[in-house]
Order: structure tokens, then sequence, then C-alpha cells
């Protein structure tokens, strides 16, 4: 019998202060806010794929694993985030040279050190200016 799974649906992330992690998400990052369940829980759409942040306890809030957010030119989107306050650990740089195009990422992390990263399929011989 085929399990017909596939499509990831949702992905969850604890985290210490939801209003502070709610205005990041929606404010610096501009992600569409779907709604909030009390003092819990909280969710975004990321392109089809809800997140959902949970109030933890701080020693319950893991920092594992990496979120990839895609953008379309990768150095317009980390200069707008650097506007909005966001600190990059690592500046974009590329990846891999795929057949179609270039694969270029920039990592950074939210209020509550989970990793995040700006993937771009940016056209060959791409440079950010």
């Amino acid at each position: 019998m085929n399990l017909n799974l596939g499509r990831l649906a949702q992905v969850g992330l604890n985290v210490a202060d939801l209003d502070k992690a709610e205005r990041f998400y929606r404010e610096t990052l501009g992600l569409r806010h779907l709604g909030r369940v009390r003092d819990f829980m909280t969710f975004f759409d990321c392109g089809g794929v809800a997140l959902l942040l949970s109030k933890a306890k701080p020693e319950n809030v893991a920092a594992d694993g990496v979120l990839y957010l895609a953008c379309g030119d990768i150095g317009f989107c980390t200069r707008e985030l650097e506007a909005r306050g966001v600190k990059f650990i690592e500046a974009p740089h590329l990846i891999s040279r795929q057949e179609a195009f270039d694969l270029w990422m920039a990592f950074f992390t939210d209020p509550d050190g989970h990793m995040l990263a700006l993937h771009s399929e940016a056209p060959k011989g791409y440079q950010p200016s």
C-alpha cells in the first residue's frame, strides 16, 4: 500500500517569547501571519507550508536544523533584512553551480537562535550587488 507521503505540510519551532518571535517573523521577515491560538501558538505561511511557533520554556528551545527561505534576488533580500536589523552569520555566497542555476545562500538566526537561510536559485553568473 502506498502511503502517499510527500509535501511538507507544517514545520514547528519552540520559542521562548512568542510575542517577540511573532514580531520577527511577521515584521522583520514579512511572512504572512495565519493566526494565533491564545498565548501558546502562532502560525505563518511559508509558500504553502505552515510554520508553527510554540511557546516553550527556555530550556526546551533547541536551535536545531535550518529553515531555508526561498528568495529571488539574494543581494536585495540581504540588504533589506539588514536594514530591518537582521545580522547575518554568513553573507550571500555561492553554494554550487547547477546545470540551470547557481545556488546562493546567506545564513542568520531568529531571536531564539534558530538558524535560517536565504536560498536563491540565481541565474548563471549572478553576483549579488
